[in-house]
């Protein structure tokens, strides 16, 4: 079955490849079927898998997102209106349903977001980050204990 993430990396390829039209119709034909916003100028590493297909995600078309992470449906990660710039995902990252991710902040590798936080600052490597505004609750953890791919696989 087709995802988002497959739509959006035809519509990468066809941007690299300097093709016109292709990647911005393609970003809204991810939209009408898959009620999502990953536009092809997000830069977004191999093994990204999302949830539900994509539903309700939308990511800032400047925004890099690392490998192997995961996304539930209902993120956003995007900017804010205080700080140009927008979030960088490192590798491995396992960001929960309905979580938001603003502003100018890098996620370290092997992080995890809980579901529904909203993360307005840098969260370190292999931490857990929780709540409104979001906090760190654990540190030191192994991100395949929350990563489906990687724990099952």
């Amino acid at each position: 079955m087709i995802n988002a993430i497959q739509v959006y990396r035809v519509g990468r390829w066809a941007f690299e490849h300097r093709i016109p039209i292709i990647p911005r119709l393609l970003d809204y034909v991810s939209r009408l079927l898959f009620s999502c916003w990953i536009p092809h100028r997000a830069r977004i590493g191999r093994n990204v898998i999302v949830g539900y297909g994509g539903l309700s995600i939308v990511i800032h078309d400047e925004a890099i997102i690392g490998e192997g992470t995961e996304i539930d449906q209902g993120v956003t990660i995007g900017g804010n209106a205080r700080g140009e710039g927008v979030a960088k995902i490192g590798n491995h990252v396992y960001i929960g349903a309905g979580a938001k991710i603003l502003g100018p902040i890098t996620i370290g590798d092997g992080a995890v977001i809980g579901a529904n936080a909203v993360v307005t600052r840098d969260v370190p490597p292999s931490c857990v980050a929780v709540g409104v505004p979001a906090r760190i609750v654990r540190t030191n953890i192994n991100a395949s204990d929350y990563l489906y791919h990687r724990a099952n696989h």
